[in-house]
């Protein structure tokens, strides 16, 4: 019955940035290692919202006036009887508008993301780590050495970049075909971010073992739909302009507990569960 009701998991991974939250706020010892990641959001969000965000906003401005512009000119010439597709057309207006700047947002909190985590990724491992000892009541590290450690870190960058471009390119030749097309490749889209978005939020515990990429990805979709749920919160939350800086360390918090809960219980103690290559 507690399955039905949340969803089969996809509530209960969607609680876990409250959850995080809970947790952070009655834990003030942990409150240090949130303090560099939020500066450096802070710096990487400056030079996102200034050489991304502001020109994409005017930019939209002015697409957004050369439609409203044709639309008039269309509106213009119709009888006198169709008057009621103005209201129409002011209607289809302002959910453009509302769309494409939460698209704006979007994007700007997924760079957010990519840099913030990779520029802060000392400080979040950090705080990864004092979640997980204080939620399993130990910490599982498997060392491999600082050169190598930088190696898996530029590889996993790498092969999200593979990834995206494997399946994000015939994503977007699918806009080419109306109706279905665009409908596929809307939805193809948003599950390949969150399918990305899960995997750097949920990084940290898997990194410390030396998870392969393919076991990282496994594990993503073996969770579903708790990490489809969670996925979902956490766009929704670093697309908030400027509380994002906040949120994206939230974020992180939340994916270490959600591996704790979730992930832990189904691996094998055994020696099979870590990978060491990539």
């Amino acid at each position: 019955m507690l399955q039905i009701l949340s969803g089969f998991g996809f509530l209960t991974g969607a609680s876990y940035p409250l959850r995080s939250l809970a947790l952070l706020g009655r834990t003030p010892r942990l409150w240090n290692y949130l303090i560099m990641p939020i500066l450096v959001n802070i710096v990487v969000g400056i030079i996102l919202y200034a050489g991304l965000l502001i020109p994409s906003l005017r930019a939209t401005e002015s697409l957004e006036m050369v439609l409203s512009n044709w639309l008039e000119a269309i509106l213009t010439n119709l009888p006198t009887w169709l008057g009621f597709l103005r209201f129409l057309a002011t209607g289809i207006d302002f959910l453009l508008d509302v769309l494409l700047i939460g698209l704006l947002f979007f994007l700007t909190g997924f760079l957010l993301v990519q840099f913030g985590t990779l520029l802060g990724a000392p400080w979040y491992g950090q705080l990864s780590e004092k979640l997980e000892e204080l939620r399993t009541g130990k910490i599982q590290i498997v060392e491999v050495g600082i050169v190598r450690d930088i190696g898996r870190a530029i590889l996993f960058e790498l092969k999200k970049l593979v990834l995206a471009l494997v399946i994000g390119l015939p994503l977007l030749m699918l806009n080419f075909l109306p109706g279905i097309g665009t409908t596929v490749a809307t939805v193809g889209g948003f599950m390949l971010t969150a399918t990305i978005i899960c995997l750097d939020f949920l990084d940290g515990p898997s990194e410390r073992r030396r998870f392969s990429f393919r076991k990282k990805l496994a594990i993503v979709f073996g969770c579903l739909p708790a990490s489809a749920g969670f996925s979902i919160v956490c766009i929704g939350l670093v697309s908030l302009p400027l509380l994002n800086f906040v949120t994206i360390p939230l974020c992180v918090a939340s994916g270490t507990l959600f591996w704790c809960d979730r992930v832990l219980p189904t691996l094998a103690p055994s020696r099979e569960n870590f990978s060491h290559g990539e």
